[in-house]
């Protein structure tokens, strides 16, 4: 007992040593200022501004606890520190060489004004395009183990503002997104995915655009170990809260922690044009450093797969008819084959051989192992086993065919969301992959969760979403995460962790009413925000009648195919798909070349244009390479760009190849329609695209011979 009142004695008298703060406490780089204060009640609360511009008008700080004795009552300001920090660091992979990581930190220190006196930090970081801050629970006897009932962080906007968001399903992102007034936030007439949202709750990343100019977006970084934030809308008041996701007991516990932690960071990206929001690296600056020693084994890729061809009915994942199951059992040699399974040998030596034949590293298979036919949605525990092939399906002649034409395989691991299944198997899953020499992973967690309960996006998820980039980092393992929750910068700190799904991706093109034309020009300011998408682009038979006209009548990308090809460039990620079949690059190999050539890793990257929901024009420079690549995409809207081409080396001289809108094109009449013409540049150029309505034009600018 004498020690533990010394404990506490030293931490209290240790706050107190500091000098008394006088509130309001301010930090501030460059044009971006914070303030915090104690309201009249003794309530943390902080304010943001981009010059004489609020972005965040005094909003409130502060967490209950399950034990009703949490931050959300008046507290007491026991001290603050401040220090300038700026250094800069080289990411393994990504979208610049090099990442400045310049910032002001003040810290503030809190302590209930009540019994039992918690101490509380709320450290902020003021980087010239925004503010970060987290909570932080320092050691301290009164408190340990404990649980967050809810957060009550706010962002009070100062007016109506212009929102992208879509609803906040605790499950699924993989929505259209909505572009109204933040007064005028409703999913009600969404029809849900997996959970029913409450009506005025969005997801983050939230873009915001203000009538005066200014452009901001909410997200958050690094989470871990926390359930992912939702926004529940105040569509009178313009005020943003809170909603952190709950997790099985029906309690509305959010999450379980034990003093000393932390919560992720609360990002504010603002600028005062839209290229700037895009250019931030605010979210990977709020992560950790890297947590490998080597890396030599994490290699950015192109790849082709086993894949669109079931999207399209041309194909099935599964090797028998379901009702087959129930006469075979568990017995998968009475299996009765369909005749129409994809993942079997002979197909896919064909993949093999046209990623071979155009320096394609790798081919994804899905439906390649046993349990397809047993899965159909029922909440069932074990479905997988991750190391069963099927019988049409010869990974050891598979694994040497692809040696022999040095390209690797990619594994695919569908957990059918259950969770506990798979982690149980995940050891001997890995352990396979590499006896067969498999060094990529793509996971899936469609359906509900097992343990039953749990969301995609709750702190049981999450955890399991990082053990997962750590177990398969210890196997020198890459991984690609489908219907997980939406990144946050983790991959500074896991780079083996390539890429996510976490939205609306181009399949949804295939099997439903498609994504319209604007959804490009959306993702890149919300969900590319938190990490880089595997998107699946470059879809080049855009009416998919031609697959099976009885199940795909009137289903077609809602792209032109040259815009398919400028998305390798506009949405970024390190693992880039040709999603289509074979067959169908094989037609237009001239429009496939841009495909080939562009690259997944860069040395720099500029935006050049762009406007949420509207438009945008990338260009970046390939690693260690002399090239540049130009996407520019629009909306339904057909629009003239004009791109400077000033990014280039002075002096030399370049050829640009664009692929472009052919004439009369347009995403819904003529979406196949290209040209593709060549011509000599130098950094002192000027080129005018032309984008057709839901289209664009990809440009290749290398070196003259």
């Amino acid at each position: 007992m004498r020690n533990f009142l010394l404990v506490l004695l030293l931490l209290t008298t240790g706050y107190q040593a500091k000098a008394q703060p006088t509130a309001p406490l301010t930090a501030r780089l460059d044009k971006v200022s914070l303030t915090v204060a104690l309201d009249p009640d003794g309530r943390p609360t902080y304010t943001v501004s981009l010059g004489a511009k609020p972005v965040i008008l005094p909003s409130r700080l502060g967490l209950a606890l399950a034990d009703g004795k949490g931050f959300d009552g008046p507290m007491t300001l026991v001290g603050s520190e401040m220090k300038d920090v700026d250094n800069s660091w080289q990411p393994v992979w990504g979208e610049v060489k090099n990442i400045r990581n310049h910032y002001q930190q003040l810290t503030v220190h809190l302590r209930q004004a009540a019994a039992p006196g918690r101490l509380l930090d709320v450290t902020f970081r003021v980087f010239a395009d925004g503010v970060g801050f987290r909570y932080e629970f320092p050691a301290q006897p009164a408190l340990q183990y404990f649980t967050v009932q809810d957060e009550l962080t706010e962002f009070q906007l100062p007016a109506d503002h212009k929102a992208f968001w879509i609803p906040g399903d605790y499950d699924s992102n993989e929505y259209a997104y909505s572009t109204t007034r933040i007064s005028q936030v409703n999913s009600s007439n969404i029809e849900a995915i997996q959970l029913k949202s409450a009506p005025e709750r969005v997801q983050t990343p939230l873009m915001l655009k203000a009538d005066n100019g200014l452009y901001l977006n909410i997200h958050e970084a690094a989470l871990l170990n926390y359930p992912a934030m939702m926004l529940n809308v105040d569509t009178k008041t313009f005020s943003l809260r809170s909603q952190l996701v709950p997790d099985a007991t029906g309690t509305g516990a959010k999450a379980y922690l034990q003093a000393p932690e932390h919560t992720p960071w609360r990002t504010i990206i603002v600028a005062d044009n839209a290229p700037a929001v895009l250019a931030s690296k605010l979210i990977l600056n709020l992560n950790e450093p890297i947590a490998l020693t080597e890396t030599s084994w994490i290699k950015p890729q192109k790849f082709v797969g086993v894949w669109w061809e079931m999207h399209v009915n041309k194909a099935s994942w599964n090797y028998a008819d379901t009702s087959n199951i129930k006469l075979a059992g568990t017995d998968w040699t009475r299996l009765k084959a369909n005749g129409h399974h994809g993942a079997n040998t002979a197909n896919v030596k064909r993949y093999i051989d046209f990623a071979a034949q155009h320096g394609l590293q790798s081919v994804l298979v899905e439906g390649w192992n046993v349990g397809w036919e047993d899965w159909a949605n029922n909440w069932k525990e074990e479905v997988f086993d991750f190391v069963t092939p099927y019988p049409d399906f010869n990974v050891t002649e598979l694994q040497q065919y692809a040696q022999s034409k040095g390209v690797k395989l990619m594994m695919h691991h569908e957990t059918s969301s259950s969770v506990t299944n798979y982690e149980r198997r995940q050891d001997a899953a890995y352990r396979f992959m590499k006896e067969h020499n498999y060094d990529a992973v793509k996971t899936g967690y469609v359906g509900r969760i097992i343990p039953r309960g749990e969301h995609h996006d709750g702190q049981w998820m999450v955890n399991h979403y990082t053990r997962t980039a750590q177990r398969t980092a210890e196997n020198q393992l890459m991984v690609d995460m489908h219907e997980a929750v939406r990144p946050t910068g983790l991959h500074r700190t896991f780079p083996n962790w390539l890429a996510s799904e976490a939205a609306r991706g181009n399949e949804f093109n295939a099997w439903s009413s498609g994504n319209p034309p604007e959804h490009e020009t959306i993702l890149p300011f919300t969900r590319l925000i938190g990490g880089p998408m595997d998107y699946t682009p470059g879809i080049f038979q855009i009416q998919l009648e031609s697959w099976n006209p009885a199940r795909n009548q009137g289903k077609q990308v809602h792209t032109t195919l040259a815009k398919q090809l400028a998305l390798y460039v506009t949405m970024y990620s390190p693992l880039q798909m040709a999603a289509d079949l074979p067959e169908a690059y094989e037609k237009h190999l001239d429009a496939f070349q841009f495909i080939k050539d562009v690259a997944v890793d860069w040395d720099d990257t500029r935006i050049l244009l762009a406007e949420p929901g509207e438009f945008l024009t990338t260009a970046r420079k390939a690693k260690g390479k002399e090239e540049w690549y130009v996407g520019s995409i629009t909306d339904e809207q057909a629009r003239t760009q004009t791109v400077k081409l000033d990014f280039l080396t002075p002096g030399m001289k370049y050829e640009a190849t664009i692929y472009a809108d052919g004439k009369g094109a347009s995403w819904d009449k003529n979406p196949q329609a290209y040209q593709i013409r060549r011509q000599s540049v130098t950094s002192k150029s000027v080129l005018k695209m032309q984008l057709a309505p839901g289209g664009g034009a990809a440009i290749s600018i290398k070196p003259a011979q």
